[in-house]
């Protein structure tokens, strides 16, 4: 069997998503092939699987939106970045249809939550699964006109499928397919190396992971100095430009590009960042606190707000407090309204498509 995982490209979330549903699918069964097809970076995928065999076929199937940073949306960007995909997606079906028959294997493809994934599945005439929270319908809609043509047509494809497996905090995603709900979908915490692990727990104070996603957030260093008693942890930026535009206070630690951000939660109380599935999957299902800076102009920034203030001890934060240093680390979390939710929601995504791969 071949699971065809048709990935967006839209940042890194997407990515750690399937990342940890293809590691239950892979103690599942073993001998299938995954091959995971998108224009994310070989070697975020590399340290996400963490060591399960996958082929990458670094292909383009969405836009999403173009980001000017990790809580600014360029429209003007995203619409030619539309344009220039509808011109040249029909062949690239075309070319991977031709290439997955020519495997001669059975298949079933996977799709978070790229659009054209339907014409993929249908022109193998194989079975489709999206997986997702939001799909770009309504991301698009929202923003009116030259992007109402994107979301109707985003909005058909979805039509499309087999089955849809919903996320937690999830737009209304109204397919009219069968359905089936999810819990957190996270991967599980990997030991450290000795040294940063003995760093980790011999540090006194509070430790507060710092996550903007792959395009990082440019901050004063100043900011962190006003926290002198906390160690705040962050993932390298991928950006050159960020990296560069902080000088590292001394509190300030940024992870080996060898360890995933949740290999290092687990020594963590607090994490502040942005909106983010994926962020917020992994700090819930360790009991970490979340500090959110709100973001505006993206819809699915509201259902995660939503989901965070029913199922996640937390704080919310607006842009400015991020920017003044005001950021409550020595506040109280406010707690959940409602029960936590569930956290197998990976290894019932896997357990699904085995299922339906049958």
């Amino acid at each position: 069997m071949l699971i065809y995982l048709c990935l967006s490209s839209h940042g890194y979330g997407h990515a750690a998503r399937q990342a940890s549903v293809l590691i239950e699918l892979h103690r599942l069964q073993p001998q299938w092939r995954l091959v995971v097809s998108t224009d994310v970076d070989s070697q975020f995928l590399n340290l996400a699987l963490q060591g399960v065999p996958f082929e990458h076929r670094k292909l383009r199937w969405d836009v999403g939106m173009v980001q000017a940073n990790a809580l600014a949306i360029d429209q003007i960007a995203t619409l030619k970045a539309l344009q220039e995909l509808e011109q040249h997606i029909p062949a690239q079906i075309a070319a991977e249809v031709s290439w997955i028959q020519s495997q001669h294997m059975s298949v079933l493809v996977l799709a978070d939550i790229p659009p054209a994934a339907a014409e993929l599945a249908d022109q193998l005439g194989v079975p489709l699964v999206w997986m997702g929270n939001f799909g770009w319908d309504e991301i698009y809609a929202p923003l009116g006109d030259s992007f109402l043509t994107h979301a109707e047509a985003a909005a058909a494809e979805y039509s499309r499928g087999q089955k849809l497996l919903r996320c937690p905090f999830s737009l209304a995603m109204d397919w009219g397919l069968p359905e089936q709900s999810l819990g957190i979908t996270a991967s599980s915490p990997r030991s450290l190396p000795l040294g940063l692990q003995q760093k980790l727990e011999s540090f006194k104070g509070p430790i507060v992971m710092v996550g903007f996603g792959g395009l990082g957030l440019a901050l004063d260093s100043e900011l962190f100095q006003r926290w002198p008693d906390h160690l705040f942890l962050m993932p390298k930026p991928r950006s050159v430009g960020t990296f560069l535009s902080m000088q590292t206070p001394g509190n300030v630690f940024y992870l080996p590009r060898s360890i995933r951000v949740v290999d290092a939660l687990p020594y963590c109380s607090r994490h502040l960042g942005k909106p983010g599935y994926s962020s917020f999957c992994e700090a819930i299902s360790l009991g970490v606190g979340l500090h959110v800076v709100l973001r505006e102009g993206f819809a699915e920034s509201r259902a995660l707000i939503n989901g965070l203030q029913s199922h996640a001890a937390h704080r919310l934060l607006e842009r400015e407090s991020l920017e003044l240093g005001e950021w409550e680390l020595d506040q109280p979390l406010i707690p959940a309204a409602q029960q936590p939710l569930e956290v197998d929601g990976s290894m019932a995504a896997a357990s699904a498509v085995v299922e339906l791969a049958a």
